[in-house]
């Protein structure tokens, strides 16, 4: 037969829901769960839905607990961590500490990704990834650039917050004393706020599918939308380019805007370009050795938020994203064995402080000056005068004389006849 145990730690724990002093000597967690399992639980809901996370407990550890168990503990535990480092943007704000020393040459890229909400609302999640840029290597005849070591920061938030908020993780990589950050992003306004914020000098690149987005809808507009001519003259002037700079292809744009002065696709996306032509040269970054794409923070949307909170069938409460984004965060960055402390000592620090409530609301005594009492309304008298009835005998009561109760036969009774 096989065993199998519920991780119940009750011995320690009283009916109440309380802590023993023992609780706290022992750092145990709240519930029924052993720290050691109530680990696992959450690491494994971290990565997979919470009902194949308990049945993955049960198969390899024996410990069964429900769905809706992994869940309450997967969210508490996240909002601990986010808890977490919301306190920590605070203290860095406050005592502006020097950042730890940076990698000779980091990329910052940011993007955002929509997740499922109850009720058929969709939300945005902003993802920063932070990686270090690695050292050109040739692959199929072209250089290439990677960049390695990746860290993801993730929320659910508005950009002003996100950018806030994002420092905790700039900080902890030493983005501010890099020698030298590139920001790889898309052509969004509020991640040029972004970079200036973490790193004004940073060297700006547009994302190169991105610019290819633009161009192909001139393309489209010319030889319509998935010809093949169009997909011939978009994989030229991509070329020319990425190996020649945007010279020719301003050039030609200005020239197609002037055969076709109200083609909108054409003025708009020439307008784009040219605010951005800092930004698409190409050949120079290339030869700088930086990547110019942000495919690592497509892939770290599709590895941190979409792979676990976009599957088939989900959809979350508003409240509990950002809980479920900062254990991904942690887990997508490798950083669990590192953090998963901290999270655990917040969680004893809230299970304490909840028992301290719950012993103070049960031991203080409520004080009558705080409480409003009602008196009843007095009985009225009646206003006749009534006289005074006179004593009744008490052996008159006919309570006395009330046999149940009583043995019906008593000894001085006179005899019946």
């Amino acid at each position: 037969m096989k065993w199998r145990s519920n991780g119940n730690m009750g011995s320690a724990r009283n009916a109440g829901g309380g802590f023993f002093p023992l609780d706290e000597e022992l750092e145990l967690l709240p519930g029924r769960l052993t720290p050691q399992g109530h680990e696992n639980l959450v690491r494994l809901s971290s990565w997979m839905p919470f009902e194949r996370a308990t049945e993955l407990m049960e198969d390899m550890q024996g410990i069964c607990v429900s769905a809706s168990t992994s869940r309450r503990k997967s969210e508490a535990a996240g909002a601990a961590y986010e808890e977490l480092q919301t306190e920590e943007v605070g203290r860095l704000e406050k005592e502006m500490p020097i950042a730890p020393k940076g990698a000779e040459k980091m990329q910052i890229s940011a993007d955002g990704a929509m997740v499922p909400l109850l009720h058929g609302q969709w939300a945005e999640v902003r993802t920063l990834v932070v990686g270090e840029v690695q050292p050109a290597v040739q692959e199929r005849g072209e250089w290439v650039v990677r960049t390695r070591n990746l860290s993801y920061f993730s929320r659910k938030t508005s950009s002003e917050k996100f950018e806030r908020l994002a420092l905790v993780e700039t900080q902890r990589r030493g983005v501010e004393n890099a020698r030298q950050v590139a920001a790889v992003m898309d052509g969004s306004d509020w991640l040029q706020g972004f970079t200036d914020y973490h790193r004004p000098d940073a060297v700006r690149i547009l994302d190169f599918p991105h610019a290819g987005e633009h161009i192909g809808q001139v393309g489209e507009f010319l030889y319509g939308e998935g010809t093949p001519q169009a997909h011939e003259w978009l994989k030229g002037q991509l070329h020319q380019l990425k190996h020649e700079g945007p010279d020719n292809l301003f050039t030609e744009l200005y020239q197609l805007k002037a055969q076709h002065p109200d083609a909108q696709a054409i003025s708009a996306n020439l307008a784009y370009l040219k605010k951005r032509e800092q930004q698409i040269q190409y050949p120079h970054f290339q030869a700088s050795g930086w990547p110019i794409g942000s495919g690592m923070v497509e892939s770290g949307n599709k590895l941190v938020v979409e792979i676990r909170l976009k599957g088939s069938g989900m959809h979350w409460a508003e409240q509990h994203v950002n809980s479920m984004l900062a254990l991904r965060n942690i887990i997508c960055s490798g950083r669990w064995k590192e953090d998963w402390p901290k999270i655990e000592a917040r969680l004893r620090q809230h299970a304490c402080q909840r028992s301290g409530e719950l012993h103070q609301s049960r031991t203080t005594p409520v004080s009558t000056s705080a409480a409003t009492i009602i008196a009843p309304a007095p009985t009225p008298f009646p206003t006749t005068t009534k006289q005074p009835s006179q004593p009744k005998d008490p052996k008159d009561n006919p309570w006395r004389k009330f046999k149940f109760g009583r043995s019906l036969y008593q000894r001085n009774d006179p005899p019946k006849k």
